[in-house]
């Protein structure tokens, strides 16, 4: 594992990543930010494993990922924004990240519904915000991020829907410079977010993503919702257009099931 000095070489931020803690192993990096967060942890910090034992994705999902392989961190942000602003940050870290992976790999990245990149159609990266309120007040927010850079072999019940950096371009990727690329793009567009300019953000997202004016199913637990995809609202929800009626959703699994039409 590289040590914090060696992250943070090369580093283009006044804010995120200046304030590092690295582990081989942890338990989550998102769990350590949280508690750190809740101490009082400076606006950036980031927390930083070569492994994580009980690693999350969504909806309390494992996030598997081979030692040595992937970017695992989470970041400490304090926002100060409007709780109904709290929606639009997964796409505020989606743009960054993606526009990140892009300027590295030469290769367009896909923005899938609601926080995870796709590259070729299969998942290279996922997100996990978790939010902490004081009263109506919010104090902080995490974002984990888990990307798979170097991984070549994935479990058998993934082989078909993840790949990594390395897959989608045959080479391997320096993790330092990656993590770099990545603060870089996340702070412009945070910095943009704090400004109030979430409509550039939303409209970059919305660029990478294939999912509106189809037909799509949405899974919440075990129930699913059929419809159109039609947009986001000004919350961040995803709205969707049922047999009977208009929509919006803030959490689910999607997939896309028809053709496109069109929509406003």
């Amino acid at each position: 594992m590289y040590s914090g000095e060696e992250f943070q070489h090369g580093l283009r931020t006044n804010i995120f990543g200046r304030m590092l803690f690295v582990y081989d192993s942890i338990d989550s990096t998102n769990a350590s930010a949280k508690t750190l967060a809740a101490g009082g942890a400076t606006e950036g910090t980031v927390v930083i494993a070569d492994h994580q034992t009980a690693g999350r994705g969504r909806s309390g999902r494992t996030w598997l990922a081979e030692p040595g392989s992937s970017l695992l961190f989470s970041i400490i942000i304090r926002p100060a924004c409007s709780i109904d602003k709290v929606g639009l940050l997964p796409y505020v870290a989606a743009a960054g990240i993606a526009d990140a992976v892009e300027t590295l790999t030469g290769r367009k990245c896909e923005c899938k519904w609601p926080n995870d990149i796709l590259m070729s159609g299969k998942k290279c990266c996922g997100i996990l915000m978790e939010s902490s309120f004081q009263n109506t007040m919010l104090e902080y927010v995490v974002i984990g991020i888990g990307l798979n850079v170097n991984q070549k072999i994935f479990p058998q019940q993934l082989g078909r829907t993840a790949t990594s950096l390395l897959l989608e371009t045959g080479k391997e990727f320096d993790r330092r410079a990656v993590f770099c690329q990545i603060m870089a793009s996340l702070e412009s567009r945070y910095i943009d977010a704090g400004r109030g300019d979430f409509d550039h953000i939303l409209k970059e997202w919305k660029a990478r993503a294939s999912i509106f004016g189809k037909r799509i199913t949405l899974t919440q637990a075990s129930h699913t919702i059929g419809g159109i995809a039609l947009d986001l609202t000004d919350d961040g929800g995803l709205l969707v257009e049922t047999d009977t009626t208009r929509r919006v959703f803030h959490a689910g699994d999607v997939t896309i099931t028809g053709k496109i039409r069109g929509h406003n």
